[in-house]
């Protein structure tokens, strides 16, 4: 029990050091990537790191497998110029036994992973996607979804609206039971339009059955409407805009996916995409185990050997092709080639079963 505690510290602190190096990489790298994209001295440097700052959980978030995978290598490699594993297999230990510790040790981070980084990776995209809109565009577009429908908010020049509808098509084209509820700059709410349907076409929306209140002038819902077959309101709005806002599920925290899928499927949304990545999201301790038996097959052995580097390229090399087909399928997944359970969980599945053959091949023959 000693050595399996001995060998999930020393891994751990592995882990961490190598998320601190990438950590300060991915800062430093983004950071780049901000200044020249934004004016410095017209937004602040500020602001900048502010966005850097954001987008770095999402970034070390992606990079976890290959984090994993490179903690594994250094942990064995250290072990194996100290000798600690020939004491360990002296003292009637296999290696397979070894591995337990730094496997389980990946299936806790996996698990923490899933459950508390992910929903902080959620939260900071959403701000990072929010304060990079308000530099970009001053904040002149917003959309949301709730039980009650489809919220958005556009703006313009002389003053922004607030849309409502009740539900849309697939390819977020055509909206139903819709509400338009104008603002001028300064004042306060200037018509309120109502529409059976409206269809969004170059620079506006196609609005038919149209019933318009001036609330400017001092009427209500209860005077009678100036009623019109077909309108055409002006927006900057695009259908691909609200499909690609609707369509990041990594933007969404994991505890509240399943409820927005349900949300996206009543508001006539597919939701396709979502599932794949919910249970892709909740495959991934099992991968990352995958990527700790990969590593661990290929530099258990004694340094004293060689071919040290080519162990750990193969390792890394094994590692980055399995990440490949994982996403692969998730591609797969998303475009409905293939069912979405068999996109989530056969690459892991595959990885843990491939991993665990190599292991036993190289230890046992």
């Amino acid at each position: 029990m000693t050595v399996h505690i001995y060998f999930a510290r020393k891994f751990l602190w592995i882990f961490l050091a190598i998320c601190t190096v990438f950590f300060v990489l991915t800062v430093l790298v983004d950071m780049m990537e901000q200044l020249r994209r934004y004016d410095v001295e017209a937004v602040g440097f500020g602001k900048v790191l502010n966005l850097t700052l954001l987008r770095t959980p999402e970034s070390l978030y992606q990079l976890m497998p290959l984090i994993v995978i490179l903690a594994t290598i250094a942990l064995f490699i250290n072990l194996s110029r100290s000798s600690e594993l020939v004491v360990v297999r002296a003292a009637g230990r296999s290696g397979i036994v070894s591995v337990l510790s730094p496997t389980t040790v990946s299936l806790i981070i996996g698990l923490l992973s899933v459950t508390t980084l992910n929903p902080i990776v959620a939260a900071t995209s959403v701000q990072y996607e929010l304060q990079s809109d308000m530099l970009k565009s001053g904040g002149r577009s917003a959309l949301s979804l709730s039980d009650e429908g489809i919220w958005l908010r556009q703006g313009g020049e002389s003053g922004h609206a607030v849309i409502h509808a009740g539900s849309t098509n697939t390819d977020a084209s055509i909206f139903r039971d819709i509400t338009i509820v104008t603002y001028g700059q300064e004042d306060g709410p200037q018509k309120r339009i109502e529409a059976d349907s409206a269809r969004l076409v170059e620079g506006g929306w196609e609005l038919s059955n149209v019933r318009t209140w001036l609330l400017n002038a001092g009427l209500s819902e209860g005077s009678d409407p100036l009623r019109e077959n077909t309108v055409t309101f002006p927006s900057t709005l695009t259908a691909d805009r609200i499909r690609e806002r609707f369509g990041t599920p990594a933007s969404i925290s994991i505890w509240k996916l399943p409820s927005f899928i349900a949300e996206l499927n009543d508001a006539g949304f597919s939701a396709r995409r979502h599932q794949v990545w919910l249970q892709m999201e909740l495959a991934q301790p099992l991968f990352l185990m995958a990527m700790v038996l990969v590593a661990s097959a290929f530099t258990m052995r004694h340094t004293r050997f060689g071919n040290t580097g080519i162990a750990v390229l193969t390792s890394v090399l094994i590692g980055f092709s399995l990440h490949f087909i994982r996403n692969f399928a998730q591609i797969l997944g998303e475009n409905g080639q293939i069912p979405v359970m068999l996109a989530a969980w056969a690459p892991p599945i595959a990885s843990v079963l491939l991993a665990l053959g190599l292991l036993l091949h190289m230890e046992d023959g």
